[in-house]
């Protein structure tokens, strides 16, 4: 019986420690013994993966690693290639470039920097060649607005959103710091260096500064023709001086606050080389100078309860000086100067219902101010209102999201009268459906209203008060398609929308320096489709295929009188195709892309009956090609390319009037420390 019980002990409770013990010296003992260990080679399994913007409207995205792949040098470069979008460009290194979505014009489309609208009270279109992609992290554009509901209210304000996001500093203790020099130059006399100094200070502060500067003589070739054969004459007075200086601190708390603070000052000294018209020496002299000065802040809080508050706030200061020695008035000169101020502050409000429901509220007020030098200037003062509420609701695959914004406008001014006060609402609504985990479905309606701006009003030698605002209705129904593949093929990202706007009152500005119109289509209609494609394809064991094409259909007409003899003809400017085909090769560092853009013929003015090349501006095709080379010197990070713009040299028009450089030539070295 002792005998029994003593090993029934010894089972029960002393051997599992010894075997434990045993099974713990065991792996040190085979590996002491073992003489035949072997180390394996690394594996790395990479795969490219669809990047899909989530969005319920239609919504696009480019991020910097793609800017190198347009030969994009500024923002207007890299969204050309969107869908449904239409840049304006003057021409040259300096020229104005805006955009155009789906046919609705510039003054439809907010451009949002990290949030925040960059707004211009005096024309309503932003320049986007001032904005240099050193500092440019992603940029998306959303047809109708943002997904996100917490956001201020201007973010709910326009028919389409050009959003861009800057480069924040994410760093570590171990690497508290980053550099990033860069240079570009080429053709027309350009040389643009660039530096960005990112660093972390403690664990909630940190700051990144950014600065450049661009010169260019802007002296290119250009050929027009006389009536009779074609003449080669070169772009004159059309040189650039731009410095550029941004600078912005970060602080995350402990919790989930989170503070923001920038300053961006932009100065630009420009010439303008003037339409070119035959038989008509084009004018010298005239030149354009800006000083522009913003500061913006943001403050973000989220607590457990579900409620989110966001403040953003907001000043902006931009002078404008134009000389033209030639003009014909007493003087025998024209100096003007122009000042607009903006003080703006947001406030929004989001509040997490059930995981299922989400609401939010947000009020902006904006205060826009400007002053001249002209006589009889109206000095106006405009104060507006907004406020938006807006729910996003989800029920498995079925999405549904609205809001209703109200826009509360008063103007004033020193002398004569204005416009009238104006409260309006707004209604917008979303729905996407997720079919089957690649394909969703997705609507939207929104209604917008827009208010003419100070040029239209007041800038003209005749102040047209009683011009009318436009409300626009936009209608889009569409799907996306996302899948990843295993194959060669890496993935397929198909995406296609239509769409029907319809416009009451559009305002149609003819800019002129010197006595622009702004009139009033009572109506205008436009149909199209949106369709891209994007793709990635594995070439052997060392390559890789890259592909994205997008072809916009734009009808954008003017129903305005059946009997009139512009009826249902393309408004200005607007090409009814555009197609955009990118593709390129990979191989280690290495990168091998080819842009081409083609461009339906377009008219400026609104009489296109007509078949004479006069009367319209000729369809074109345009071709870029750029090698770029990532990898190390010295263990550094750096990027070498080099861009040939306009391939093929072909001449052709954006604005009527005004020549577009032919083949051009542009370096960039860029190292990080």
């Amino acid at each position: 019986m002792k005998i029994a019980a003593i090993t029934k002990i010894f089972y029960a409770k002393l051997l599992p420690r010894k075997l434990a013990l045993v099974l713990a010296v065991l792996p040190f003992h085979a590996l002491a013994q073992s003489d035949t260990t072997r180390k394996l080679k690394e594996v790395v399994i990479s795969s490219s993966r669809a990047e899909l913007l989530k969005s319920i409207t239609s919504a696009q995205q480019i991020k910097a690693e793609q800017f190198i792949r347009y030969s994009a040098f500024n923002v207007a470069d890299a969204i050309r290639g969107f869908s449904g979008v239409s840049i304006k460009d003057y021409g040259g290194v300096g020229g104005l470039k805006t955009v155009s979505v789906r046919g609705l014009g510039a003054n439809h489309t907010a451009v949002l920097l990290d949030g925040i609208q960059i707004n211009d009270a005096e024309n309503g279109q932003i320049d986007l060649s001032k904005f240099n992609l050193s500092n440019v992290q992603e940029i998306a554009l959303y047809n109708g607005q943002p997904s996100a509901i917490g956001q201020p209210a201007r973010s709910f304000a326009s028919a389409t959103i050009l959003s861009i996001r800057t480069i924040k500093p994410n760093l570590t203790s171990i690497k508290p710091y980053l550099i990033t020099a860069g240079v570009k130059a080429g053709s027309f006399g350009l040389v643009n260096p660039y530096l960005q100094w990112q660093q972390r200070l403690n664990d909630q502060w940190s700051f990144i500064i950014n600065g450049y500067t661009e010169n260019a003589n802007g002296k290119y070739g250009y050929t027009i023709n006389d009536g009779s054969k074609d003449v080669r004459q070169d772009r004159v007075a059309a040189g650039v001086k731009i410095q550029q200086i941004d600078g912005a601190v970060y602080w995350a708390g402990r919790d989930s606050s989170k503070f923001n603070f920038r300053v961006n000052y932009y100065h630009a000294d420009r010439g303008l080389p003037g339409a070119v018209v035959l038989y008509v020496p084009p004018p010298e002299g005239q030149k354009i100078w800006n000083n522009d000065l913003f500061m913006q802040s943001g403050y973000q809080k989220s607590w457990k309860s579900g409620l989110r508050l966001s403040v953003n706030a907001k000043y902006a200061n931009n002078y404008l000086h134009y000389f033209d020695p030639q003009f014909k008035n007493s003087a025998g000169f024209l100096d003007q100067h122009f000042r607009q101020q903006e003080f703006y502050q947001s406030a929004s409000l989001s509040y997490i219902i059930t995981k299922h429901w989400e609401i939010a509220y947000a009020a902006d007020l904006v205060i826009n101010t400007m002053s001249a030098n002209l006589n009889a200037f109206k000095y106006p003062t405009r104060s507006t209102l907004l406020n938006v509420l807006a729910t996003n609701f989800k029920a498995g695959k079925l999405t549904l999201q609205g809001s209703l914004l109200n826009s509360n406008i008063k103007e004033s001014v020193t002398t004569g009268t204005t416009i009238p006060r104006r409260n309006v609402l707004s209604p917008t609504l979303m729905a996407s459906y997720k079919i089957s985990d690649p394909l969703t479905v997705r609507a939207f309606y929104k209604n917008i209203f827009r208010a003419p701006t100070f040029n239209e009003l007041y800038y003209n030698f005749i102040t047209n008060t009683k011009l009318r605002p436009e409300f626009a209705d936009q209608f889009d129904v569409g799907f996306t398609y996302n899948k990843n593949l295993p194959g060669a093929l890496e993935y397929i990202s198909l995406t296609a929308d239509v769409y029907y706007n319809k416009v009451k009152d559009k305002i149609i500005y003819t800019p002129n320096v010197y006595a622009g119109s702004a009139l009033n289509i009572a109506k205008t209609e436009g149909v199209g489709a949106d369709i891209g494609i994007r793709s990635e394809r594995r070439l052997g064991n060392l390559y890789k295929g890259l592909l994205a094409v997008n072809y916009s259909y734009q009808r954008a007409m003017n129903v305005t009188d059946p009997t009139a003899s512009t009826y249902k003809n393309q408004l200005p400017y607007t090409p009814q195709h555009l197609i955009n085909l990118n593709v390129g090769v990979n191989r280690k560092g290495w990168g091998l892309y080819y842009n081409q853009l083609l461009s339906s013929l377009r008219f400026y003015n609104n009489n296109n009956k007509t078949t004479l090349p006069d009367d319209y501006l000729a369809a074109y095709g345009l071709a870029d090609l750029s090698l770029v080379y990532k990898g190390s010197f010295k263990l550094l990070p750096v990027m070498i390319s080099t861009e040939i713009n306009n391939l093929y040299d072909k001449n052709y028009v954006v604005v009527r009037s005004y020549p577009m450089p032919g083949r051009s030539f542009r370096i960039s070295l860029q190292i990080t420390i």
